[in-house]
């Protein structure tokens, strides 16, 4: 069974590598990439059904043995990321196929859009820091072209900018590998843990681990760093902007998560604190971003900074309780902020705009996306009784308990600059006077809204069913606090 391991990663590089011969043959893509994106799902929901059962499940390629050759590890987090990376790659394909322009397809949208799905997938099973840096490059290699498809040029002045910034960290991610293999001879996870362990702290060490933050900070769009995301996610279709708004940022948040709750945790005293100032800096600067924004499509890359942040806080606290609502904040955030992206591309479908100020009334001809996004609004605020209030009560108890009243009183303050920042949308794209044609009313989104309905029914459920799924998260919590178990499994004997 552990041999499944490696099919979130084999199918969308095998299908994408098939999609290129038939680049011509939208129809057929199509086909070829609804069952694709579907037999994923299944078998990513089925790998995180194995590892929640059977307990962490290892997969060392070639026969090579631990920490010698190439492993893949599927523990709780690791599954957990890649079912939410499939369900995300299974309703954003769908959205594309019923906006995305025709022409467009055969600029093999359909073999990049399963490519990325191959890097982000396999950054979270690699079980050794050289193979996330080669899953990073093939993901954000898919993802150059991705931002820039469509080739208009703020398009690609933003996708050139983009490129830079991020080959920059892939340079830095080098030197970082470099070092921590100087130091320790080896660069699988697990070992890593084991090794510096033995080592204890030294400045060094220090030092690499703050390379490897500002590379993954960078990549998850972390303050002050986050600069570059605002613009690149503005100029791609929606479908684009919807996958790589939910997942990109997240393979670099978990890279944190799984770095500083695995290797470098000698001294959480000043990591960790650093990372909880971090995330209310991050929450701060990335929600002023987003109130000051007059325009859909831009008011949510700003959210995105500001409620990375959250997740952050959770890894700051380092708690059981924290750790537990950063994982259901990141299953929330995933979804809610994807369908968000989505919904801007179904109202742009209608009124051909972003701009909030040449919108409105929106709720009298098409009822059912306006209600609809008001829901994923409310999440994405923390609303009860959706998913959004349910990943941050937790956070926000557990900096009470603990007596961290500032990073409590921060998120409190973002949540309410979210919801303003949300009914902002609401207001004007939805209420008031009709400002699209008559002929622009009668444009159907019964397909669109179709495609996004399973996230926003996700946030629902997540929220009505809470419970059952921070429980779920506080097991991930265990693992992530006591690595024993991953090691273990890696390692075995050769421990």
């Amino acid at each position: 069974m552990n041999n499944l391991l490696i099919l979130p990663v084999i199918l969308p590089f095998a299908v994408g590598a098939l999609l290129i011969l038939f680049a011509k043959y939208g129809r057929l893509q199509r086909i070829i990439s609804s069952i694709a994106v579907i037999s994923l799902l299944c078998v990513s929901v089925y790998l995180a059904s194995r590892s929640y059962i059977d307990g962490t499940q290892t997969l060392e390629l070639g026969n090579w043995q631990a920490p010698f050759g190439i492993v893949f590890v599927g523990d709780l987090f690791s599954t957990f990321m890649v079912v939410l990376s499939s369900i995300v790659g299974v309703v954003c394909l769908f959205f594309a196929f019923c906006t995305l322009d025709r022409r467009r397809e055969r600029f093999y949208f359909y073999p990049f859009y399963f490519f990325l799905l191959t890097g982000v997938n396999g950054a979270f099973l690699t079980g050794d820091l050289f193979n996330l840096f080669v899953f990073f490059e093939v993901m954000l290699l898919s993802s150059y072209a991705l931002i820039a498809f469509g080739g208009t040029g703020y398009q690609l002045r933003e996708g050139f900018k983009y490129t830079v910034i991020n080959v920059f960290a892939s340079a830095l991610f080098l030197v970082g590998v470099a070092y921590l293999y100087g130091i320790t001879g080896t660069l699988n996870m697990a070992d890593l843990a084991v090794r510096i362990g033995e080592i204890g702290q030294t400045g060094t060490l220090q030092v690499v681990a703050m390379i490897f933050f500002i590379v993954f900070a960078m990549k998850g769009a972390l303050f002050p760093l986050y600069f570059w995301l605002p613009n690149s996610y503005y100029g791609p279709p929606a479908a684009i902007a919807a996958l790589c708004g939910g997942l990109l940022t997240k393979v670099g948040i978990y890279a944190i998560i799984r770095s500083f709750t695995l290797i470098f945790t000698n001294d959480t005293g000043f990591t960790h604190t650093l990372l909880l100032w971090i995330a209310g800096l991050t929450m701060f600067f990335g929600i002023l971003g987003a109130v000051a924004q007059f325009d859909f499509k831009r008011i949510l890359p700003y959210n995105i900074i500001s409620h990375v942040g959250y997740i952050i806080m959770g890894l700051g606290l380092y708690t059981r309780i924290a750790l537990a609502g950063a994982v259901f904040y990141i299953a929330h955030h995933i979804i809610v902020k994807s369908s968000l992206f989505l919904f801007e591309g179904a109202t742009k479908k209608v009124t051909g705009t972003s701009d909030l100020r040449q919108m409105g009334g929106l709720l009298k001809t098409h009822p059912w996306l306006a209600w609809l996004f008001l829901i994923s609004a409310l999440s994405l605020a923390g609303i009860p009784p959706f998913s959004g209030f349910f990943s941050k009560l937790p956070l926000i108890r557990e900096s009470l308990t603990i007596g961290n009243y500032w990073i409590a009183a921060v998120a409190l303050v973002v949540g309410i600059l979210t919801l303003i920042s949300m009914m902002r949308i609401f207001s004007h794209v939805f209420w008031g006077e009709q400002k699209h044609t008559e002929e622009q009313a009668a444009i159907s989104l019964k397909k669109p809204l179709l495609a996004i309905v399973p996230l926003v029914i996700l946030t629902i459920i997540l929220g009505l069913g809470a419970e059952p799924v921070f429980l779920y998260s506080l097991e991930i919590a265990d693992q992530l606090l006591d690595p024993t178990t991953y090691i273990d499994a890696v390692l075995g004997e050769a421990k």
